[in-house]
């Protein structure tokens, strides 16, 4: 349950609180909006999401909450192509999972490192690509937060961008490069589907909707969280920043996994070139 929290990746998703007026310049902002919506996009950014989950455990009176920090870096390799490292480093909260408190921790979880080769231009029905290897790293602060085991395998992206909508799907699979049997850790071997779909109107709102899903074949159980977003692109003093919010439902979880209704808030800073 604790490693399917670590595909959580929302700066895909969308939509609004809307409290400060973006600049004048509506051209620059709409693709400054364009560009947050964008995984791949070739701009500095960094996202801090906190997500808040209930209803877990045998008794199901367990709570788990995840803040990621996950800065994304592009880097230029040539005339054509971008590669872009993104960073999902987990700070994990966690209570009542299991009786007398014996799974109650805080602490960092493992990082989950991603590299995506991606075109410059995109293709000439508009669709932005990119793709390339992720990496887990067992870096958690303790047993009950990590894996205790690497990780690696693909990944991929595609989205589409026109007329204010954003849609598109991130993917990846991890295999565990080992398993951890002294403290009775399955090997990795996790599926990664997250579908999104947004729509930004004229002031920079964008209301999204995406599903993170994993698929355990080691369980052969799905976790499937869904997302209603609301993202407000604004500007203070004279940072651009997109704030999110807004409420999960888990369709299906894991044995043991979160149910019912959670919630996310995010805050991204842009650095545009």
């Amino acid at each position: 349950m604790i490693i399917q929290k670590r595909w959580t990746t929302a700066i895909f998703t969308s939509s609004a609180i809307s409290c400060v007026a973006f600049p004048a310049q509506a051209e620059d902002s709409a693709e400054l909006a364009k560009k947050a919506l964008n995984p791949v996009a070739a701009m500095y950014s960094l996202p801090v999401q906190y997500n808040w989950d209930q209803r877990i455990g045998p008794t199901e009176n367990g709570m788990h909450s995840v803040t990621n920090i996950q800065p994304v870096l592009p880097i230029t390799l040539n005339e054509d192509w971008n590669l872009i490292s993104r960073t999902i480093l987990p700070i994990i909260d966690q209570h009542g999972l299991a009786p007398n408190g014996a799974a109650d921790k805080s602490g960092v979880g493992d990082i989950t490192q991603s590299f995506f080769f991606s075109p410059k231009e995109p293709t000439e029905s508009g669709w932005i690509l990119g793709a390339g290897p992720a990496l887990l790293i067992p870096t958690g602060s303790d047993e009950l937060l990590s894996s205790e085991q690497w990780g690696l395998g693909p990944t991929a992206v595609a989205l589409k961008q026109a007329n204010g909508w954003t849609r598109g799907v991130l993917a990846n699979h991890i295999w565990g490069l080992e398993g951890s049997p002294a403290n009775d850790k399955e090997k990795i071997n996790l599926t990664f589907l997250q579908p999104f779909l947004s729509y930004t109107n004229a002031s920079f709102t964008t209301f999204g909707v995406n599903s993170e899903s994993t698929y355990n074949w080691q369980s052969r159980e799905w976790s499937v969280p869904v997302n209603v977003m609301v993202t407000q692109l604004l500007k203070l003093r004279g940072q651009p920043m997109t704030i999110q919010a807004g409420p999960r439902y888990w369709l299906d979880s894991a044995e043991n996994g979160p149910q019912g209704w959670g919630f996310r808030v995010a805050v991204t800073l842009l650095f545009p070139k």
